[in-house]
């Protein structure tokens, strides 16, 4: 054991003997709310249970509310419970997918911290300071006061301002009828109000929260000078597992793009509009998604482009020494008169070194692959896809399957 490994910490000696897991998801007080109430275990199983209390929790009532009102599929208003695609896509839909992507990303997390380890990436006097990291990122998962300060945004800004101004139908709908002194809400109204949307979008900015901790993260661990290699073959000098965190969040793309789905379903059917007015809504859709899942990764772009640049200076002189040499060698008269030149193992090093170069050549700076881009788009724009239905009839669309068919 070298003087330079007795200098380091304890705790550094620990994080390498017992790496922990990371999870952004596996903390809070949610979290151990779901634990006692045998909705959960330390590995967040129990999905199903989850998904079908929470969901009820929030849909069940409206369902029975609506009935007992009258408001289920007909009544008097333009916008009946059973009719209204918005809220059946936001608690049975975009809910469960929330609550299941949970597990999602906590599988593909968990062995983050080991990687960097197993992969020599933080070097020993970088360990202090990832080990910092890890900690800050726990204590803020697991902060009390951080889900209190979500809730109030919840209700103090979500519900309040966003909903009531933005995203609840000017028309007369279950939930709430139009008057001249604002919305009256309606029995069921208010449970929607003020549990069932609330609920949900906890939920969803308790994501947002978990997706600034992994951005934070990120941002701590750029701080240190990593290992990185340049020519390693997944050319992201060692760093790949960490831009393939990004398909876990896929599964967050499908719930945004089903909560938009809803949205633009109830304009189309009760306002009159058609899909195409709503191109810009889709697209901010789309970046808003591929900035944060995507951006966070950029932190590792100036010590990949750093790395990329020594890596094209080292190689490049090591290249050159040898091309002088195997020059000299083989083509000025310098190999001894009984050497072969067929078989010799100085062509097959001349290639690696060639590919070694190229390798490094092709380093990538940003840490994000066109298919981890096009998964991204794809999963959001998927549930949005079935309403270009809307474009045309059925007969028209039976028409135009016929014609494909036959």
């Amino acid at each position: 054991m070298s003087a330079k490994s007795h200098l380091k910490p304890a705790g550094d000696w620990d994080l390498l003997r017992h790496p922990p897991e990371f999870s952004l998801v596996l903390g809070g007080p949610l979290f151990q709310l779901m634990r006692r109430v045998h909705l959960s275990d330390d590995a967040l199983m129990m999905a199903r249970q989850r998904v079908i209390v929470i969901a009820m929790l929030a849909w069940l009532p409206l369902l029975l509310l609506c009935a007992m009102e009258g408001q289920l599929w007909g009544g008097t208003v333009a916008v009946p419970f059973l009719k209204d695609v918005e809220v059946h896509i936001r608690f049975l839909v975009a809910l469960p997918i929330l609550i299941v992507a949970e597990l999602v990303v906590h599988r593909r997390m968990r062995p983050l911290i080991q990687q960097f380890l197993e992969r020599n990436m933080v070097p020993e006097n970088g360990l202090s300071r990832f080990k910092a990291a890890i900690d800050s990122a726990l204590r803020l998962r697991n902060s009390v006061s951080a889900e209190v300060l979500l809730i109030a945004l919840v209700y103090g800004l979500g519900i309040l301002i966003i909903w009531r101004q933005y995203m609840a139908l000017d028309t007369a709908t279950w939930y709430a009828t139009p008057s001249a002194g604002g919305s009256t809400l309606t029995v069921a109204g208010m449970w929607y109000g003020y549990v069932s949307l609330p609920l949900f979008q906890f939920l969803l900015v308790r994501w947002y929260f978990r997706l600034f901790i992994w951005a934070r993260f990120l941002w701590q661990v750029s701080r240190i000078e990593l290992s990185l290699v340049p020519t390693h073959p997944d050319r992201l000098g060692g760093l790949s597992f960490v831009s393939g965190q990004v398909y876990a969040f896929a599964v967050l793309a499908v719930a945004h793009g089903a909560l938009l789905a809803g949205n633009l379903a109830n304009r189309i059917f009760f306002l009159g509009a058609s899909l195409p007015q709503y191109k810009a809504e889709i697209a901010v859709m789309v970046v808003f998604m591929l900035c944060i899942v995507l951006g966070p990764l950029l932190v590792f772009t100036p010590q990949l482009s750093q790395a990329k640049r020594s890596g094209l200076r080292a190689y490049g002189t090591l290249a050159e020494r040898y091309v002088r040499e195997f020059d000299t060698k083989w083509l000025r008269g310098g190999a001894p008169a009984n050497e072969p030149l067929l078989g010799s193992a100085d062509i097959q090093s001349l290639a690696d070194l060639g590919n070694s170069y190229g390798v490094v050549q092709d380093m990538r700076i940003v840490p994000i692959t066109r298919d981890a881009l096009l998964r991204l788009v794809g999963a959001t724009l998927a549930p949005i896809v079935p309403l270009a239905l809307t474009l045309m009839s059925l007969e028209e669309l039976l028409k135009k399957l016929i014609g494909v068919l036959f």
